[in-house]
C-alpha cells in the first residue's frame, strides 16, 4: 500500500518508465531454466537484451547530465545538499537507477552469459565517478568511510589499538548482523553488551562450540 501511495506521487511518465523497466527485467528473468547456462539465445531474448542496453544508455546519459549539476549545487552547504538530495531522490536517479542496478545484478547471477551478451553492465560503470563525487558531499562522510574500513566498528579498535573515546564513535552491531556473520562461518559473541570475535580461540581450544 505504501508503494501504491508513493506511486501516486510520481509523475505519469516516470511511473511508465519504471513499469517498462520492470517489464524488460521480467522478460530476461529465466522462469523455467534457473541457473541454466546456454551459449545460444533466441532472437526474441537477444532483442530484449538489446532494448535493455539502449534503455540503460539513455538512462545513464540523463543521470550523467544531472549529477554534475546536482554536485555543483550541493557543495554550497549542507542545506543545499539536503535539498538537492530530495530532488534527486524523486528523479530518475533515485527511483529508476537503484532498482535497475539490483535487477541487473540479479539477472547476472541467473544468466551471466546473456547479460554479457546484452552489454548493459559497462554502461552503469560510467556513473560511478559521478555518484562518488555526489556522495562525498554528504555530511558525516569521513565517519562513514572510517566505519566501512573498520567494520564492524566496535572491533575496529582492537586492530588499530585505539579505544573509542565516546559513544558517538561506537558503531552498534545489530543482532541480525551478528547472526548473519555467524551463519557465514564466523564466531561472534556478546559479553556485557560488547561484541567479541572468538573465532581464533575456537580453533585453539579443546572445548566444544556449545561451551563457548
Amino acid at each position: 500500500m505504501e508503494q501504491e501511495l508513493y506511486s501516486k506521487e510520481r509523475s505519469a511518465s516516470l511511473d511508465l518508465l519504471l513499469r517498462f523497466q520492470r517489464l524488460l527485467v521480467s522478460k530476461l528473468y529465466p522462469a523455467d531454466c534457473v541457473g541454466q547456462v546456454s551459449n545460444t539465445y533466441s532472437p526474441d531474448l537477444l532483442g530484449v537484451g538489446s532494448l535493455l542496453k539502449k534503455y540503460t544508455a539513455l538512462l545513464c546519459t540523463h543521470i550523467g547530465d544531472i549529477l554534475p549539476v546536482a554536485t555543483s549545487i550541493a557543495c554550497t552547504s549542507h542545506r543545499h545538499f539536503a535539498e538537492v538530495s530530495y530532488v534527486v531522490d524523486g528523479d530518475l536517479t533515485g527511483i529508476l537507477l537503484p532498482e535497475l542496478v539490483v535487477s541487473i545484478v540479479l539477472l547476472l547471477s541467473k544468466n551471466a552469459g546473456l547479460m554479457q551478451e546484452a552489454g548493459a553492465i559497462p554502461l552503469l560503470a560510467g556513473l560511478l565517478e559521478h555518484l562518488d563525487r555526489f556522495n562525498h558531499l554528504a555530511p558525516g562522510k569521513e565517519r562513514d568511510d572510517n566505519e566501512d574500513l573498520a567494520w564492524p566498528g566496535i572491533m575496529g579498535s582492537f586492530f588499530t589499538g585505539q579505544s573509542c573515546r565516546n559513544n558517538e564513535e561506537v558503531t552498534l552491531i545489530r543482532k541480525a548482523d551478528l547472526e548473519n556473520h555467524n551463519k557465514d562461518g564466523g564466531f561472534w559473541t556478546v559479553i556485557d553488551g560488547k561484541v567479541y570475535d572468538i573465532k581464533d580461540f575456537q580453533t585453539q581450544t579443546l572445548t566444544g562450540s556449545s561451551i563457548l
